[in-house]
């Protein structure tokens, strides 16, 4: 776009450690224990704030533990169990269908390589790489969340608005090492620092950052 400017992946990776230094204990923001658990929190989570998956979610994981509870739950109980929570009902039967799937396919496991997961109900390539990363330590991708998509663009690292191509773009400048906490800095700083009128005066890339799109600063 005319006037924008993006980094290269010297000042991308500049960027990079430094947001990670400022926000050490950024991490993923959703409670599990099992990559079941994950599972069903990530399809929850989709359009709902993190504070509301987690206050739902300790009565769910304690009646539904494995992936044949959840394949042989009543779609109608176990939406009971989403009271506040966007398109419950869908979100129910997704995660009946999706856990059908492990169950059924994969003995109950939660499948550990992105083409598998990318199969699941109700699973795309941002919750493949969540689950990934958070329940195995597999990194082959970034998460592609709302704060990425938003801050992508004004950090001068994509000009894309779809999400596979954001990642793209993201990968070809950051390296790998920053990617597995790459969504979860992107959240805090954007809370903290960078929402709607950012507060680039505190900002600790303000001398990196090309602001692009920015028309007001706090």
């Amino acid at each position: 776009m005319a006037g924008d400017r993006f980094l290269d992946s010297a000042k991308a990776n500049e960027l990079a450690a430094t947001l990670g230094n400022h926000y050490k204990d950024a991490k993923y923001y959703l409670d599990f224990k099992t990559p079941v658990d994950l599972v069903a929190g990530a399809i929850i989570s989709a359009q709902t704030l993190d504070v509301v998956v987690n206050r739902v979610t300790p009565a769910l994981f304690a009646k539904y533990k494995t992936a044949k509870d959840y394949a042989e739950a009543d779609e109608k109980e176990l939406a009971g169990y989403l009271k506040g929570v966007l398109f419950a009902e869908n979100k129910s039967k997704n995660i009946i269908k999706t856990m059908k799937v492990i169950d059924e396919q994969y003995k109950g496991k939660v499948p550990n390589k992105m083409e598998q997961l990318v199969e699941l109900p109700g699973i795309g390539r941002k919750t493949a790489n969540t689950i990934l990363i958070n329940a195995y330590g597999i990194v082959e991708g970034i998460p592609v969340d709302t704060w990425v998509i938003k801050l992508s663009y004004r950090l001068g690292l994509s000009k894309q608005k779809d999400p596979e191509k954001i990642e793209q773009d993201l990968m070809k400048v950051v390296d790998k090492k920053y990617w597995h906490n790459w969504a979860y800095v992107m959240k805090t700083h954007g809370r903290a620092l960078c929402g709607k009128a950012p507060t680039c005066s505190k900002c600790p890339v303000n001398k990196i950052c090309p602001r692009n799109g920015v028309t007001k600063t706090l």
